[in-house]
């Protein structure tokens, strides 16, 4: 793996749900790479209907040199009239993913509660949802896929990476960052 992410860190968490989304990413890239990285921002309003998703936005970062590298990254709200009204309140999801030269090499997912900004509105939820008065908390424990892709050259051996199988594990939280390989697989499949 030529990138490997080692921090995200949301930089407005809680916050209303109609405030952008503010975040820097950290990863260390092994090798220099001749293209740029392409890191997407989506929302899982309805994870059984893959229509629904909204992508917030997306960024490309480059030259990638060798080393540490971070950058802040800023996408949308949600679009309130793309989400079905059953899915508004409650746990959705919010994936950052990460590509290559069109190829998908990390995907970190987390999970979104939103909710109204007091007790009595949570309690007893009006008639007509009231997006001014709702608030969003990102869950701080992301799950963390990664996927092997074809790199320009693998660090060490300056020979090309092959495909192959994705693998999955709890990650990045600024504690637990280094410590990221795990059993568990989310094959793809979205939070």
């Amino acid at each position: 793996m030529a990138v490997t992410i080692r921090n995200v860190e949301f930089m407005n968490n809680p916050a209303k749900f109609s405030d952008v989304y503010k975040f820097r990413v950290t990863f260390e890239c092994l090798a220099p790479l001749e293209d740029d990285l392409e890191w997407r921002l989506i929302f899982v309003s309805c994870p059984g209907d893959e229509a629904l998703d909204q992508e917030l936005d997306d960024c490309l970062v480059g030259p990638v040199p060798q080393g540490v590298n971070s950058f802040e990254f800023e996408g949308s709200a949600p679009d309130p009239s793309r989400i079905p009204e059953e899915d508004v309140l409650g746990v959705s999801a919010l994936i950052l993913t990460g590509s290559y030269r069109d190829q998908e090499f990390v995907r970190v997912g987390y999970y979104q509660n939103t909710e109204y900004d007091n007790e009595e509105m949570n309690a007893t939820p009006p008639p007509k949802i009231m997006f001014n008065r709702l608030v969003r908390d990102i869950n701080h424990k992301p799950r963390v896929t990664r996927f092997n892709i074809k790199w320009d050259v693998a660090p060490a051996t300056g020979t090309v990476q092959a495909l192959g199988a994705a693998n999955s594990a709890p990650v990045p939280s600024a504690d637990d960052m280094d410590d990221a390989d795990g059993d568990s697989k989310m094959n793809g499949v979205k939070p």
